[in-house]
């Protein structure tokens, strides 16, 4: 049974009352050019062994399968503009960066906000599903579709005036809304500034990422982190926004920084138990939520900050040339030898 009316004005109004920045209504048809491109990536493999939307490119392009009767989207976004404290590099301290959007629960925040906006749709009598960093959808070819932003050659969406410091979420529905996005044309021009900025070279092409060199995704991959992208990995802890601090469109996006300093203790990822590490960092995406991955990446962060000569550090490494786990052995290794303390490996 259809439901009562509703318009794009009053679930605009919704989301915006509940936090989103911007907002736009799109139809429900699959996404055949974005099913294309994933399953030409993946068969390339440019995926780097990602799922997510990868793992059923058919599922994760139609709104349909996601919402059974779904004739439309209602895509949202929220801004987490960082400061300018959050984009300093290495401080001296043995500490290491995290990326912006993982800062907080900035997903959360927006699952909240669509939820809004589908509670709308629901207290009218229409079915309505929230998805939020899920691989039932592509959240930025939904976003594209609603007309919110276009395409940097970075891969990610920019919105006009305000940059690419977003994320994306959308309620899908049986409601007959009408689409009210329109198509923004390409701000990026001849810019390859994020080309040349990613530090491994993974933008191969405009548009086109090769999770196999992106150290966002290597960060989270399980194994050894790769040898040739250790030293590029600097002081990351989890996640990379290179490609978007040099974007100009990221320059001036507009809003008050709301975000305090983006790093975390390299000692205690080193140190803590376990479940003080999930408790802490349990929203981050983590291997089997096995922590040894937080400490593996934390000695490949620790090899590249540390000072030869730092008691902290040295013991750090020790301790961990002796553990039980071999990986962990082995990057420890790794880290002292680029601390040069190579007289390390044989104590």
């Amino acid at each position: 049974m259809a439901g009562r009316p509703v318009d794009n004005a009053s679930l605009r109004q919704a989301g915006l009352d509940a936090g989103l920045d911007v907002i736009g209504v799109a139809t429900a048809e699959p996404f055949d050019d974005t099913r294309r491109d994933l399953e030409i990536r993946r068969a390339a493999g440019l995926h780097g062994g990602m799922q997510f939307t990868y793992r059923n490119p058919a599922r994760s392009t139609d709104p349909g399968r996601a919402l059974p009767g779904c004739r439309a989207m209602v895509v949202g976004g929220r801004a987490y503009r960082p400061s300018p404290r959050e984009r300093a590099r290495h401080d001296g301290r043995l500490t290491a960066r995290v990326a912006a959007y993982a800062q907080h629960d900035h997903y959360g925040a927006l699952r909240d906000s669509l939820g809004a906006v589908a509670a709308r749709l629901t207290a009218l009598g229409w079915s309505a599903r929230v998805l939020v960093d899920d691989n039932a959808l592509v959240d930025r070819a939904a976003a594209h579709r609603a007309g919110l932003g276009w395409y940097g050659k970075n891969s990610n969406l920019l919105v006009p005036g305000h940059g690419s410091w977003f994320l994306f979420g959308a309620v899908l529905t049986d409601a007959p809304l009408e689409p009210d996005g329109e198509p923004v044309a390409d701000g990026c021009g001849a810019c390859r500034r994020c080309l040349a900025g990613c530090p491994t070279g993974a933008i191969v092409a405009p548009g086109v990422v090769d999770a196999r060199r992106c150290l966002a995704w290597l960060l989270q991959q399980d194994g050894d982190f790769p040898l040739e992208y250790r030293a590029a990995l600097g002081d990351r802890i989890y996640g990379c926004d290179d490609c978007q601090e040099v974007c100009p469109h990221n320059d001036d996006a507009g809003g008050e920084a709301a975000q305090p300093s983006a790093r975390v203790s390299v000692v205690a990822m080193l140190t803590d138990d376990d479940r003080t590490l999930l408790a802490r960092h349990g929203r981050w995406y983590i291997p089997r939520r096995d922590p040894r991955y937080l400490r593996r990446n934390a000695l490949v962060v620790l090899g590249n900050i540390a000072s030869p000569d730092d008691p902290t550090a040295v013991a750090l490494v020790e301790r961990h040339l002796h553990s039980d786990d071999e990986m962990l052995r082995r990057h420890a290794e790794w880290a002292a030898e680029r601390m040069g303390r190579v007289d390390l490996l044989a104590r």
